[in-house]
């Protein structure tokens, strides 16, 4: 009986999957365009450089899938790689189970297999594609997408693809590992660190204390060294067959792992056309700022006798790349000066700005997100705001009679004045830790924004709103439907390299639930350093800016440093279905832990069975392993760590040349960012030079980075002996930083008898020293021990 029933399920679920294949598939009998991908490692240079990498059809980046708006896309995917893969379909409109996210709406792509896509073209516009597996986007898995309109209505001669790119020569996992361990390699190397010479010099000392009694050591703005920035997979690109009086439409995406770009055109400002694939009305821009993932097309007129410059300067300064259209004379683009992450820090130190917000928090299921809005981020009040007016009379949006290139709703979404929600009850509030009730409601308009601040140093602050994209047609939905609101603050902790929402990571999040009888209106408060562009997967969202019923749809939205962004959305043309894929597109910070799964809480596709949604989940809360090993004329010392979000494993060793010997092995137990509870063993020696008698003790203590950034050790030992320590690194040069260490330990003889006439014995142990960087992996070193005396040697990091 019971291989009856099981037979009968496994049929059932057969069924299903064909219906659901079958209602995926060409059911309109449109024509239909094909394309065949192939994805392999391969050794492959750009810097001069030969790394392993990845390709798609054997380049980096991969092909321009070219399609027609009303097609039938058929792609297949075949991996010939050693491991699993997949690809997404970057701002498509498309089924649920064909978005590509592995183990979340598709499955993976294991290696020696194929995998058939397929799904109707309802939108034109300019897309791309990516990995979604780890870190592959960075490897080089990722390629654009060109779908032409059915009927054109802008005047251009012709398009061309502009892939921005970053490029790394180390393995992704590596980058990952060496932000895990958090030191300051890659901005020495970029020359964006702030050593205090240059901090003291430029007379902002005070706001460097500023910071480092919030526990952040400066202005961040990138995290990752990269030793090229590339446009269609080269530095430098040159295309002078273009012929004077042509209109070229550069449909410019950022692809991106983790790098955003200041873009410069030279000569006469070109026309601004779309944003995210969708049309705006044009408007002449010859400097924009571009996000990750975001997509922009620009219509240039090519000059007689001359060819336009175009710069794409890293956001950091760190870098530019550039490609030139047409022959003659240069028109040159614009240099940008780098940033003041110096001046940056004094304009918020002066702003009185409360930052390092928890990444993880003591209770993550707690719902706690107006309580951290109002204790972090700005403090100025700036008093009563004007609000743009509203059209209320409107209807829902229907994308299908969009000139897939438009679109949205009303006003500025940054506020920087604080929310009172003192009169609200959220005890009485069943949702989820990021949700807010669902209620009927005017759609209500955003504070203007009044304040925003240089965060890259320059005056470029206003370009990071969105005020100069305007949808051509009204954008705004039904004012009757429900609206649902959600908070999520963006939080970060770069000592750890984890990043969040509500001080929640993925791997301890709920579902996002959302309805589509009903408007679902998100507002970003980032209360972290860093720029995070959100992409949320198969959807359009109105970015609501001071254009009101005009404000435009994007897929992605950039939400600058320690400011709010609205967005809001309703339905998906008829995918109303499934879960879908929230997240910051800087790709480190997705795979820290800065993600959402958004869910329509429909049953899970039956073709997923076998494809764990906790793979995907668990990818943000992996193990990462790092070393350091000392060797110097009077001691040596070993340490290693392996560290997820919330665990961690360490073991460290010292030995002396006076025959001092000292083991530990720990675990620690994360109970938010800055507090940890650790129990293991430590041994020690017991006589110096003399290894015969060795102690074993059981320790158990606590372990907190202070403000100012001091590392606190406090322990009790099985023999009850306390003991403390302080320990703190700080970066005096460019390259060279200073280190020291205090540990006084106390036995009060009640386990061990001490000395007659004695009731009381302390040891003290200190040591300081002086570290200069050669590069990622080594470092030279001289300290002083008060056990071992005066040495000097070598760091390796490993």
């Amino acid at each position: 009986m019971r291989t009856l029933n099981l037979v009968f399920i496994l049929t059932l679920l057969g069924l299903n999957s064909t219906v659901a294949q079958q209602l995926e598939g060409n059911v309109d009998n449109l024509p239909v365009q094909e394309h065949r991908l192939t994805i392999r490692e391969a050794m492959v240079s750009k810097t001069g450089k030969v790394v392993k990498a990845m390709t798609v059809n054997g380049t980096i980046p991969g092909p321009t899938l070219e399609f027609t708006e009303g097609e039938y896309a058929v792609i297949y995917v075949t991996n010939e790689m050693s491991v699993e893969t997949s690809i997404h379909w970057h701002g498509l409109l498309l089924p649920n189970f064909m978005d590509g996210v592995p183990y979340l709406t598709t499955p993976p792509i294991k290696p020696g297999t194929t995998f058939k896509y397929e799904f109707p073209l309802r939108q034109s516009g300019t897309y791309w594609y990516h990995s979604h597996t780890m870190l592959q986007e960075q490897s080089g898995v990722f390629g654009s997408l060109l779908i032409h309109p059915k009927e054109k209505t802008l005047d251009y001669t012709t398009d061309l693809v502009v892939m921005l790119s970053d490029w790394t020569n180390e393995q992704p996992k590596d980058v990952m590992r060496n932000l895990k361990r958090g030191n300051e390699w890659y901005q020495m190397k970029k020359g964006t660190a702030t050593p205090l010479n240059q901090v003291i010099a430029r007379g902002a000392f005070g706001a460097q204390l500023n910071f480092w009694k919030q526990r952040m050591e400066g202005a961040d703005i990138a995290d990752v060294y990269y030793p090229a920035f590339l446009i269609n997979g080269e530095t430098s690109m040159e295309y002078p067959d273009f012929k004077p009086g042509e209109k070229v439409r550069l449909r410019i995406i950022n692809g991106s792992a983790s790098s955003q770009f200041w873009m410069t055109f030279g000569g006469e400002a070109p026309l601004l056309v779309s944003a995210d694939g969708l049309d705006v009305v044009p408007v002449a821009r010859s400097k924009s700022f571009i996000a990750t993932a975001e997509t922009y097309d620009f219509i240039i007129t090519i000059p007689e006798n001359g060819k336009v410059e175009f710069k794409a300067m890293a956001q950091d300064g760190s870098g530019t790349t550039t490609a030139y259209f047409g022959a003659g004379k240069l028109l040159p683009a614009e240099t940008l000066s780098p940033p003041n992450k110096i001046r940056m820090m004094q304009d918020m130190a002066k702003m009185d700005m409360k930052m390092g917000a928890h990444a993880i928090k003591f209770q993550p299921k707690k719902d706690e997100r107006h309580e951290m809005k109002e204790e972090y981020g700005m403090t100025m009040d700036h008093g009563s705001m004007a609000m743009p007016k509203v059209d209320k009379k409107t209807a829902p949006m229907d994308h299908s009679k969009m000139a897939h290139d438009t679109m949205i709703k009303s006003k500025d979404s940054s506020s920087a004045k604080k929310m009172d929600h003192s009169k609200m009850n959220h005890d009485n509030m069943e949702m989820p830790k990021d949700s807010a009730t669902t209620k009927n409601m005017d759609h209500a308009q955003p504070k203007e924004n009044h304040f925003r601040i240089a965060m890259d140093g320059m005056d470029k602050a206003p370009q990071y709103t969105y005020d100069y994209l305007k949808s051509a047609e009204k954008t705004t939905y039904d004012a009757n439907l429900p609206v649902k609101e959600i908070l999520l603050n963006l939080t970060g902790n770069m000592q750890r390299y984890i990043w969040s929402m509500n001080g929640v990571p993925l791997s301890e999040a709920d579902n996002i639930k959302i309805n589509s009888n009903e408007v679902t209106r998100i507002t970003f408060n980032n209360l972290t350093m860093m720029h995070h562009p959100m992409h949320l997967h198969g959807h359009f969202f109105r970015v609501i800016n001071k254009n009101g019923d005009y404000s435009p749809l994007k897929h992605t939205v950039n939400v600058p440093p320690m400011e709010e962004v609205t967005i809001e959305f309703s339905g998906n043309d008829g995918d109303e279905n499934g879960d879908w894929f929230f997240h910051c597109h800087i790709l480190y910070h997705m795979m820290s832990g800065m993600a959402r799964i958004v869910s329509y809480d429909t049953s899970r596709d039956p073709r997923m069975e076998q494809h764990p949604v906790t793979h995907l989940i668990n990818e943000a809360d992996q193990y990462y392993t790092w070393s350091l090993l000392d060797v110097a004329t009077h001691m040596s010392e070993l340490n290693f760590v392996t560290s997820n979000l919330r665990n961690q494993f360490n073991v460290s060793a010292e030995y002396g040349w006076n025959e001092n010997l000292e083991a530990e092995v720990t675990y620690e137990r994360y109970l938010h960012d800055y507090f940890r509870v650790f129990v293991g063993v430590n041994v020690e020696n017991e006589l110096e030079d003399s290894l015969e008698e060795i102690n074993t003790t059981a320790i158990a203590g606590i372990r907190f980075l202070t403000p100012y950034l001091f590392n606190l050790d406090v322990r009790m030992d099985s023999k009850l002996r306390p003991q403390i320590s302080l320990s703190r690194e700080l970066l005096l040069f460019p390259r060279t930083a200073i280190f020291g260490n205090y540990e006084y330990q106390a036995d009060f003889g009640w386990v061990d008898q001490l000395p007659t006439g004695e009731n009381f014995d302390n040891e003290v142990t200190w040591n300081a020293g002086i570290e200069y960087y050669l590069s990622r992996d080594f470092s030279l070193t001289a300290s002083y021990d008060n056990r071992f005396g005066a040495g000097g040697g070598l760091s390796i990091r490993f």
